[in-house]
């Protein structure tokens, strides 16, 4: 083996075997993993295909496509969909995005058991075959107001084009479905104001043949998250936040409340989509996971009793988990290379690999590996993932810091996982920095860390961004005069907040980012037009707050350039919030680029959008900090550039 010296470099111009070629193709999304019988199931997200997801099939060592060419496996109820596939004895059901139909698989053959009125979306299935019918969570657009959500229950052989059977209504909104072979049915409901992570309630319907039965509430309140919900039998396993962190709990048979396992640790994400996957019950072995310094640790706990047993070591994030005939099987992310899909030995406690996200990736002498950092910030202690320059033929010259990206995830209670991510790869290997900040607000520490976010959305989660930058700059680990941030969707209004009220950036990229606050409340969707009440104030009567945080009001206070990304067909965040702030930017002569997608919705999908937005942001970085890139990329037109 040989050693070979590192060339100095201008930061950005070094050349990478991570070209914008190879970030395109990097790695299929796997997710959702399932078991029916021998037979294991995922999605499979493939870029080639513009992100169209398939729904592939493992049987006997050999994985195919279980769904048409032609179809795309995805629902679009509270926009960001989820639970859009369940298979159960052989019975596959699936949302098809292509048509807006739920689709059964059965002996072979595919068909569509509801029409196709796009008006109806469902998600959340569950397939119970024994009573030939199918558990939905059904949202209905046809209101004049905000769309309705119900729990439906889909008949195999009838005719549900009227959207199925109500099974459970009245709250405002709906999740996770579970119906035990003894005839309960189990959901979670929860109301405006309150997102699913604030308060939510498990209720149990005793299922009698004509649909009806007592119906009670078993778990959850107010101030108290429960999600996921579960049978084990006649026992059902959830999660609940009652002690300050998602634990999981157990209601038996004769109705005693247990929890499993008591720890600071949450096992538990918040619920923006609809799977309900992220734990299994393997017999009366529960498999599942918790965050510990923001990283997975797998465990298999004992439903009647004992000690957990954990798997050696820690992956950066878990997806799902699935159990049953064929084995125990884990989707897992790690730090330092792509996804896999593994099968878990519980003898062993060792993994095997199944399936790969991509079948090659770089020498690791070209893998940033993320660092776990905390930081005391005015708002509290904080963590963030440091990813460093990485390339085995380019150096920094003499007495040069690398520039830094700052990136600000969704939700705002989202998460930033210390995953391998190939965009990250990208920059982090010509040279740049990557900061990801887990800014109050964020999930995985906690209901405390979380509730930080409250009341001060556009204060803390800009604090936490620019006081991790300081404790980076302090290390000498990045060039404080070349710091950009970018973001999208809130990740987005964190980018552009921070751009207006800091004057630590050089430069910000916004995804369909929100630059009106007021718009959130005004011209949203229904899973989120109550959110902003308690990340800002309650509105009308707190209209000065929303005015006061919005960026586009603020572009006076505006120094730094920007590249603004947005989708045409965006129902999250309207268009017109992106061209509105370009105007304002440009309306004071600071540099700005406005690129606006069509048939691209709330996040991008089309590899050719996927393209031009590396692109872009290549060429931008590049005009403002003066190096010419390895790559050949077209020039970003850039307005008042000097």
């Amino acid at each position: 083996m040989t050693t070979t010296e590192c060339t100095p470099l201008p930061c950005g111009s070094w050349p990478s075997v991570v070209d914008v070629d190879a970030l395109l193709k990097a790695g299929t999304g796997l997710s959702s993993v399932g078991v029916d019988g021998d037979d294991v199931y995922w999605l499979e997200s493939r870029p080639e295909l513009d992100g169209r997801t398939v729904l592939v099939r493992l049987r006997d060592g050999r994985a195919t496509d279980a769904t048409p060419t032609d179809a795309s496996v995805r629902s679009r109820v509270q926009e960001y969909g989820g639970g859009t596939w369940h298979a159960r004895d052989g019975i596959v059901a699936w949302c098809n995005d292509s048509d807006g139909a739920v689709h059964v698989i059965e002996d072979g053959a595919d068909r569509a058991i509801t029409g196709t009125n796009r008006d109806l979306r469902f998600a959340g299935l569950r397939v119970d075959a024994a009573r030939r019918l199918v558990l939905a969570v059904r949202e209905d657009h046809r209101a004049a107001d905000e769309a309705v959500t119900t729990v439906v229950a889909l008949d195999l052989d009838g005719d549900n084009g009227d959207g199925g059977r109500v099974l459970a209504e009245g709250s405002d909104f709906y999740a996770h479905p579970e119906l035990s072979d003894g005839g309960r049915l189990a959901w979670v409901e929860w109301s405006h104001p309150n997102m699913p992570w604030d308060g939510s309630r498990i209720m149990v319907l005793d299922l009698a043949e004509d649909g009806t039965g007592e119906l009670r509430q078993v778990a959850g309140g107010d101030e108290i998250s429960v999600l996921h919900p579960r049978w084990a039998g006649e026992d059902l396993v959830f999660m609940s936040d009652e002690t300050g962190f998602w634990n999981p709990w157990i209601l038996r048979g004769d109705d005693t409340r247990q929890q499993l396992l008591s720890s600071d640790k949450d096992f538990c994400r918040p619920l923006w989509v609809l799977p309900n996957d992220l734990y299994a019950a393997h017999g009366r072995t529960l498999v599942t996971f918790c965050y510990d310094d923001a990283r997975a640790r797998v465990c298999l706990l004992d439903l009647d009793g004992g000690e957990p047993r954990w798997v050696e070591g820690t992956f950066a994030d878990v997806d799902s988990i699935a159990a049953g005939p064929a084995g125990i099987f884990l989707n897992v992310d790690h730090a330092d290379r792509h996804a896999q899909i593994l099968r878990l030995d519980p003898s062993t406690m060792q993994t095997t690999a199944v399936q790969e996200a991509a079948s090659s990736q770089p020498a690791p002498e070209w893998v940033s590996r993320p660092e776990s950092v905390w930081f005391e910030g005015r708002h509290g202690r904080s963590q963030a993932w440091y990813y460093p320059p990485a390339n085995p033929q380019a150096c920094l010259p003499e007495g040069e810091l690398a520039p830094m990206i700052v990136n600000t995830h969704g939700g705002p209670t989202g998460m930033a996982p210390g995953i391998y991510r190939t965009d990250f790869q990208f920059w982090t290997s010509r040279g740049f920095a990557v900061l990801d900040v887990n800014y109050s607000g964020s999930a995985g520490f906690g209901r405390a860390y979380r509730n930080r976010l409250y009341g001060t959305w556009g204060i803390a989660d800009v604090d936490d961004c620019v006081d991790a930058v300081q404790a980076i700059v302090e290390r000498r680990l990045a060039d404080p005069r070349r710091i950009v941030i970018q973001g999208g969707s809130a990740g987005g209004y964190t980018t552009l907040q921070a751009l207006v009220v800091s004057d630590v950036f050089a430069a910000g990229v916004s995804r369909y980012g929100i630059g009106d606050l007021e718009t959130l409340v005004t011209d949203t969707h229904k899973f989120e037009s109550r959110y902003p009440f308690l990340l800002v104030a309650p509105y009308p009567e707190g209209r000065q707050v929303y005015l006061d945080r919005s960026p586009i009001h603020h572009v006076d206070r505006l120094s730094s350039p920007m590249l603004i990304l947005q989708g045409l067909d965006d129902k999250v965040v309207p268009p017109n919030q992106a061209e509105s702030m370009a105007q304002a930017v440009r309306a004071k002569k600071l540099p700005v680029a406005l690129i606006l997608f069509e048939g691209e919705g709330h996040g991008f999908r089309k590899q050719s959008t996927r393209r031009a937005v590396v692109e872009a942001q290549l060429s931008f970085f590049s005009q403002l900090f003066g190096f010419t890139p390895a790559d050949e990329v077209p020039r970003l037109e850039v307005e008042n550039l000097a």
